[in-house]
């Protein structure tokens, strides 16, 4: 892990840093503490780069609270090249979504292999990051649900999780989320137009933790209130302190 740049937040004192893990761009943000801090570390869903503002802001709120947090460019997205391949699938999906035709197949095709490499990835920088002298443990995960499901699934370091069910949930993920037993948090928009609602609820369902909360608020895809970010450093508290 190389870091290529840094800077100290002067609002809440938040150590700022960007890094590279061999082709994989990251930030890690990291409190002001002399002890080694439980780690989040913070995805996000398609198309999106890891410094969105709504993501950094959730990060910078979370390593005020005493969390070190990192983010990666999942494959595909952020500062990372796009392949051929995830050009046509997402002109293909534009075409579909145009002419009202399904999706779903569409979107197996890329959100699939996507999710197995950036888990993969995931893994690799969490080895990185637990190496680091300012970083301890418990791991939590919060972000999208196809990625924090297969993380969840392959790697034990991590004890919590929060999802957001505003993205498409592969079948191998829908299936693989009964293995799940670590304590949840369910984010869900109820009228997330690109999301449906069911489906979204079957997944809640189909969890095998014993300890899992589904909050559903009204509002679209990008309208999360933010008590909800409140509310899930009171649940990362919980399991994380």
């Amino acid at each position: 892990m190389q870091f290529t740049s840094e800077q100290r937040l002067d609002d809440d004192g938040v150590l700022e840093r960007d890094f590279t893990l061999g082709e994989v761009p990251g930030t890690l943000w990291t409190p002001e503490s002399t002890a080694p801090a439980p780690l989040i570390l913070i995805g996000h869903n398609g198309g999106l780069h890891r410094r969105e503002s709504r993501l950094v802001t959730r990060a910078r709120h979370s390593a005020a609270n005493g969390y070190a947090v990192a983010a990666i460019d999942h494959p595909g997205h952020g500062d990372r090249p796009r392949s051929a391949t995830d050009e046509q699938a997402r002109a293909d999906l534009r075409r579909a979504m145009q002419a009202g035709e399904p999706v779903d197949e569409i979107f197996e095709s890329f959100v699939g292999p996507l999710v197995e490499k950036a888990a993969q990835e995931w893994r690799t920088t969490l080895d990185a990051l637990l190496a680091l002298p300012e970083i301890g443990g418990p791991v939590g995960y919060s972000g999208m649900t196809a990625v924090g499901i297969r993380l969840a699934v392959a790697e034990p370091r991590i004890a919590a999780a929060g999802f957001f069910a505003g993205g498409y949930v592969p079948r191998a993920q829908r299936e693989e989320a009964r293995q799940i037993t670590i304590p949840l948090l369910f984010l869900l928009q109820w009228d997330d137009e690109g999301n449906p609602r069911q489906r979204a609820l079957d997944l809640f369902d189909a969890f095998g933790s014993k300890e899992k909360t589904l909050h559903a608020n009204l509002g679209g895809h990008v309208g999360t209130p933010w008590f909800e970010v409140e509310d899930g450093s009171r649940f990362y508290d919980r399991h994380l302190k």
